[in-house]
């Protein structure tokens, strides 16, 4: 992807910054708030004006930022305002917005969820099955506790009492996050069976995934879902614990 104005591809990339330094600010170009480049989304275009999602902030020459969840931007889409703020964003290059944008960087950004959870999974940063999870979670160990949103309610529930009994913090409400990705897509990214709940035993590795999950959901439209404990009326838990 490329543009006709140069911008250094180190200006916007989010792995580009020293450790402990913090990201330079964005504009969002439909809104106009700021915020840092790790919670907007970097649109870039290709050799022949093809907008498109560049959600790691690494394709070289100018982009353009984006702050709103999906309703926003497909309601920008429809009324033309996201062509205007782009034309002005590169400066009047021939761009061509496809229809399916929103559905393309929804796609990108659970990519980056799904293939960051492989990559704890390999680093030994998780743990998988609820009798380890429930072990990790009463042994303090547990940094963050996620469940498939199709989990039912008892064991979430039963993982999040463990895990207040390990912080020794019964009583303060702490739970897990119930993630915008069904059992089937947890299964696929860890390469497992029927994975509904799934432990991280790492603090920097819960740091790096809660990120680009806040981000996701942010798009979504419903950052408080991650938060809340799975309905009663979810389907029930059958994981296979053996081996996990």
């Amino acid at each position: 992807m490329r543009s006709p104005h140069n911008e250094p591809l180190s200006s916007d990339s989010v792995d580009a910054l020293p450790a402990g330094k913090a990201p330079p600010e964005r504009k969002c170009v439909l809104t106009g708030r700021h915020d840092s480049r790790g919670q907007l989304i970097r649109l870039a275009i290709s050799p022949d004006g093809l907008v498109l999602p560049d959600v790691m902030a690494r394709a070289p020459g100018r982009g353009a930022w984006l702050g709103v969840s999906r309703p926003e931007l497909e309601k920008a889409l429809a009324n033309g305002k996201l062509r205007g703020a782009l034309a002005r964003a590169f400066k009047g290059a021939p761009l061509t917005i496809p229809a399916d944008l929103a559905d393309r960087i929804e796609q990108a950004l659970r990519r980056l969820v799904t293939d960051r959870l492989g990559i704890e999974l390999r680093a030994g940063n998780m743990l998988l099955g609820t009798e380890k999870i429930a072990q990790g979670c009463r042994s303090g160990a547990v940094t963050f506790l996620g469940h498939a949103c199709d989990a039912g309610s008892d064991g979430p529930n039963k993982l999040a009492q463990a895990w207040r009994v390990g912080e020794g913090a019964e009583g303060s409400g702490l739970k897990g996050a119930i993630l915008p990705l069904d059992r089937a897509a947890l299964s696929v990214a860890l390469g497992r069976d029927n994975v509904v709940h799934f432990a991280l035993t790492d603090p920097a590795a819960a740091e790096r995934l809660k990120a680009l999950l806040q981000r996701l959901m942010h798009f979504l439209g419903n950052e408080t879902e991650a938060a809340n404990p799975p309905s009663d009326g979810a389907a029930n838990d059958d994981i296979d614990t053996k081996g996990e």
